[in-house]
């Protein structure tokens, strides 16, 4: 990946942050992390993974209520990022921290297990 690439999917990572938080209004949007923006090498196109506390009800209703505001959030994204054509987006749950908490959970397991 070149490095103008990643520096717009760092831009857009920190933008969409304060975006989520400060611009959107939407009351089924409960605590959302964005944990990482892919963006493709001809920035047409940008995955957006977002982690999410609460359970899996609140996950997909904070995950339906940002892919209504897709269009807002990509006006947003147009105007504070200086682009040709602003990528079109897609929101993801970025399941690396469940997995890391699975992991975490298994390798405790066998340690107590291998103590007694």
């Amino acid at each position: 990946m070149s490095k103008r690439v990643n520096r717009v999917a760092e831009q857009m990572k920190k933008e969409l942050g304060d975006i989520i938080l400060q611009k959107v209004k939407d009351p089924r949007i409960g605590f959302v992390t964005v944990t990482d923006v892919e963006v493709t090498g001809d920035l047409q196109e940008a995955t957006i993974y977002i982690s999410v506390l609460g359970s899996d009800r609140e996950k997909e209703d904070t995950l339906k209520g940002l892919s209504k505001a897709k269009g807002f959030i990509r006006t947003e994204i147009g105007q504070r990022i200086r682009l040709r054509k602003t990528p079109e987006i897609e929101f993801k749950f970025d399941e690396s921290v469940a997995y890391g908490s699975r992991i975490e959970s298994l390798l405790t397991q066998v340690k107590n297990e291998h103590k007694e």
